[in-house]
């Protein structure tokens, strides 16, 4: 076995991980304030966020499908549906295909609290292109986007 304290590794500042929690932490410092004014979590707006999607469809996503696109484990996405529908931003509903999936949908408070948050949320947005560069944030958007998409092949050929 390989001991990793003699392994020749990349420095610790050039680690791709390292880099994008970094570059994650400096954009959710902006952020964080914000959402706490509206008393949510990061990761409650996140689902909010992704709920949004789906308002102008009748595909209302089940628990999973909300899981795959936040970036969330089920335990965690469980709590925070469960305090969501308890403050009634958020309804479940039986799948009308299969009474054993609930559908998650906005409802009317939850839409308003989005839309309450919106603004501000850009206005923030703002703040980081005018610092970076709307070319430049366009162009890094676009590359995580083509990293997030590649599917390494980690077996042994």
């Amino acid at each position: 076995m390989t001991d990793p304290l003699t392994t020749p590794m990349r420095p610790f500042n050039a680690s791709l991980p390292m880099a994008l929690l970094r570059a994650r932490e400096s954009a959710m410092r902006l952020f964080r304030p914000m959402l706490a004014d509206h008393d949510l979590t990061e990761q409650q707006w996140r689902v909010l966020r992704a709920l949004t999607a789906f308002s102008d469809s009748d595909d209302a996503p089940d628990a999973g499908d909300l899981a795959a696109r936040t970036f969330l484990l089920s335990p965690s996405l469980s709590r925070i549906l469960t305090n969501l529908e308890e403050r009634q931003l958020i309804e479940r509903r039986p799948a009308e295909s299969d009474n054993r999936r609930s559908l998650i949908e906005l409802t009317d408070a939850g839409r308003e609290l989005v839309r309450a948050v919106a603004p501000e949320s850009e206005e923030l947005y703002a703040v980081i292109e005018s610092s970076f560069g709307t070319d430049r944030l366009r162009r890094l958007l676009q590359e995580l986007d083509e990293l997030a998409r590649i599917e390494f092949d980690l077996t042994d050929e």
